[in-house]
């Protein structure tokens, strides 16, 4: 398994602590679904892994629990939760009432220097979808929402959306791998037209649309 902590963090004078560290190793292979779901993971193979003691991945692993990304289950032993029709239909709901919000605040704020970085992420994500490439889709999907969270200005509503993504990342990941990138929905286009004219109720409208598609995607590949 990859990801050992890079001679260049051990170095940096501004060095992060060692669990901060995992703990976004770890995030970023969950959101990304290199864990598939219900797939047992060691703490022993996870410190093998990364290079790092005990210490700093039991409490990165706490964390993200907490966070209800991973669930522990027993002799040391962690997995990503499998999603379930009712799991599904929560994080649906949530999902539709968190994240429109937030696309009608941060077209409210859009200049168009926010628009023209959101169109680049947007290119390179259909980019990866023409070629199939299954990982980068993901991470420039979840760096387009990303990016258009941060502009709403809304860091409580914001997190609650990161959590959500822990949730329903590594299913998103399994349905690709099913089905591929060519038929995967989005209504990016939609929100960067209402992010440019500053339409609030258009980029609501159009992230509704976005989510509705996204987590049908999931549950008809899952369920």
């Amino acid at each position: 398994m990859a990801g050992q902590i890079s001679a260049k963090a051990a170095t940096d004078p501004i060095r992060l602590p060692a669990h901060v560290v995992v703990y976004r190793q770890l995030r970023d292979r969950v959101l990304f679904g290199e864990f598939e779901p219900g797939q047992p993971v060691t703490i022993q193979g996870l410190t093998e892994a990364l290079g790092v003691g005990m210490t700093p991945v039991r409490e990165a692993l706490r964390r993200l629990t907490a966070e209800g990304a991973l669930e522990f289950l027993g002799n040391r032993r962690i997995a990503v939760p499998v999603l379930d029709a009712k799991a599904i239909e929560e994080l649906a709901i949530a999902r539709k009432a968190l994240e429109p919000e937030l696309a009608r605040r941060a077209a409210q704020r859009a200049t168009q220097a926010d628009v023209m970085l959101l169109a680049e992420i947007d290119r390179r994500l259909d980019a990866a979808i023409r070629r199939g490439d299954v990982h980068s889709y993901l991470v420039e999907n979840h760096s387009f929402h990303a990016e258009l969270n941060a502009l709403a200005q809304a860091p409580i509503l914001t997190e609650m959306v990161d959590r959500l993504s822990l949730r329903f990342g590594p299913s998103l990941r399994v349905v690709c791998g099913q089905f591929g990138t060519r038929n995967l929905p989005d209504r990016h286009k939609d929100v960067l037209a209402a992010l440019a004219s500053n339409d609030g109720d258009a980029a609501a409208e159009a992230m509704l649309g976005d989510v509705a598609q996204g987590m049908e995607q999931i549950r008809q590949g899952l369920i």
